[in-house]
């Protein structure tokens, strides 16, 4: 089983930046598949952006898309997420999660089951 532990979330006004870490342990496999995703109280949890880690491939929700990007770290295992023009509506727990069973395109079609504790991000106006 895959450990994930994020950080960097914080508080930041709107407008500005925040990245993103999710340190990823025990990966046995060269591919897999992470996500970012976040969470509000009292809602669902919001897919962000699927990546087949360890090669290339990044889908990005239409919520995010050309706010936010995904980059890896293959050497140490990180995955970041860059949050640009944050917007108080993007204040939420942020996850990173894992699926070793699938790489490439399938990581935006399935479910994941490798979950991180979550990092806090506020953003005021």
């Amino acid at each position: 089983q895959v450990q994930l532990q994020e950080s960097g979330g914080g508080s930041v006004q709107a407008g500005g930046s925040l990245r993103l870490s999710c340190a990823a342990s025990r990966i046995t496999y060269r591919y897999i598949c992470m996500a970012w995703f976040r969470q509000t109280p009292g809602k669902a949890r919001e897919r962000l952006a699927t990546v087949s880690f360890g090669g290339s491939g990044t889908y990005y929700e239409d919520s995010v898309r050309g706010r936010f990007s995904v980059s890896q770290d293959n050497d140490k295992n990180i995955l970041y997420l860059q949050m640009n023009n944050l917007k108080p509506e993007d204040s939420a727990m942020y996850y990173c999660a894992a699926n070793t069973r699938y790489s490439g395109d399938w990581c935006r079609r399935i479910d994941y089951n490798d979950w991180g504790q979550g990092t806090q991000v506020t953003v005021s106006s």
